[in-house]
């Protein structure tokens, strides 16, 4: 590293690697800080992979403008650079004749959304879609699909060094000093403890963003910017049944809990998996709790009859960075540069949860006008 970088973002998951792709360019010293061995160790590795198409989010927020822009980014890039994917489309079934106002109202927020294609499914036609699915009714969302995550993260690394970005893993920011033009980074990694400076800083950190903004000088919790954990466990479906069903079935989400409820889902091979679940937790902790299968076969045997008992084994689990605790409204990505607090030229992004993945070619753009204001380039 030099003395004196432009930008240093912090954390390479997949908002930061997104970030350093469409900030990099020659003439830019960019640094990406990592502290594990790799990229994508942490949520980005471990969630459903779906490409969201902005349905659930309130009108207006981050999570609804940026869920749909990164939808249709997300689908260019995958085309462009070869990216595995596969538009599955995805149907979120009423299971009885009570979800109905439920369903409706979901239609109509995705809409207003400008969620591509959504349309309202009868029973009948439900059934012939997906034979094997029951149902009252259904959405169903054409541009919901399945992506390659880790494709996705190594083409940002590609397009990020491409430009002139420098990725350091292993290295772990202790400390961050605010200096009249900048900031002082801290870093340990393998040779031991260095410093440089940095005109920008970028808050990437993911599981770990509001400890880095409390090392930045924010006082967290007045900000509203403290972590909730969010642990969700998959289990996996044996026994040849993923060939039973041709999209992603999501239920309709049960009131007051923090996300859109244990769907079925796929991965890019079309092997079929449960999940996530929904616990809050103290700490980090990816062990799947076989305890927890009942859980899963309940939440799903309504819709998906043909699911039995015996087919489910546990298969991984990830964790959620939320802003909003157990029965808290949901609360929007914070994606802003804290000038106001008295630290121009750091931006913070906190409480990137789903559908940060679907997100992130479009929170890589708003985060580069940022730095365009703040660089003046």
């Amino acid at each position: 590293m030099t003395d004196k970088a432009d930008i240093t973002i912090i954390g390479a998951g997949v908002v930061g690697l997104a970030v350093s792709a469409e900030t990099a360019r020659r003439g830019r010293e960019i640094y990406v800080l990592e502290k594990n061995d790799a990229f994508g160790q942490e949520t980005s590795s471990r969630n459903s992979e779906v490409i969201h198409a902005g349905i659930y989010y309130p009108e207006g927020t981050l999570k609804a403008r940026l869920c749909v822009e990164g939808n249709r980014l997300l689908y260019e890039l995958c085309e462009k650079y070869g990216i595995p994917f596969a538009t599955l489309g995805k149907l979120i079934v009423a299971a009885g004749d009570e979800e109905l106002g439920e369903l409706d109202h979901l239609l109509k927020q995705g809409r207003k959304n400008g969620a591509q294609g959504l349309r309202m499914l009868s029973r009948r036609e439900l059934k012939e879609m997906e034979p094997n699915v029951e149902g009252a009714a259904a959405i169903l969302s054409p541009s919901t699909g399945v992506i390659d995550s880790h494709a996705l993260m190594r083409c940002y690394v590609s397009k990020a060094t491409e430009g002139g970005a420098k990725i350091a893993y292993r290295s772990r920011v202790t400390v961050i000093e605010k200096l009249s033009d900048g900031y002082r980074v801290t870093v340990e990694d393998t040779e031991g403890v260095s410093s440089f400076e940095t005109s920008v800083l970028i808050n990437c950190a993911g599981l770990y963003c509001d400890k880095i903004a409390a090392l930045a000088g924010i006082d967290i919790d007045m900000a509203g910017y403290r972590l909730r954990y969010c642990k969700g466990e998959y289990f996996s479906v044996d026994g040849g049944k993923s060939r039973m069903v041709k999209r992603l079935i999501f239920p309709v989400p049960p009131p007051g809990i923090a996300g859109v409820g244990i769907h079925v889902t796929f991965d890019i091979s079309g092997r079929m998996r449960l999940g996530p679940s929904i616990e809050y937790v103290d700490g980090i902790n990816y062990a799947v709790d076989s305890r927890h299968k009942p859980l899963f076969y309940d939440s799903v045997k309504s819709f998906l009859p043909f699911i039995e008992y015996d087919d489910l084994q546990p298969e991984m689990a990830g964790i959620r960075p939320k802003l909003q605790g157990p029965g808290e409204p949901v609360k929007d990505f914070v994606i802003r540069d804290e000038s106001d607090k008295g630290l121009p030229g750091l931006i913070n992004l906190i409480g990137i949860e789903s559908p940060g993945l679907t997100a992130s070619p479009a929170i890589a753009r708003y985060v580069r006008e940022i730095v365009k204001g703040l660089l003046g380039k």
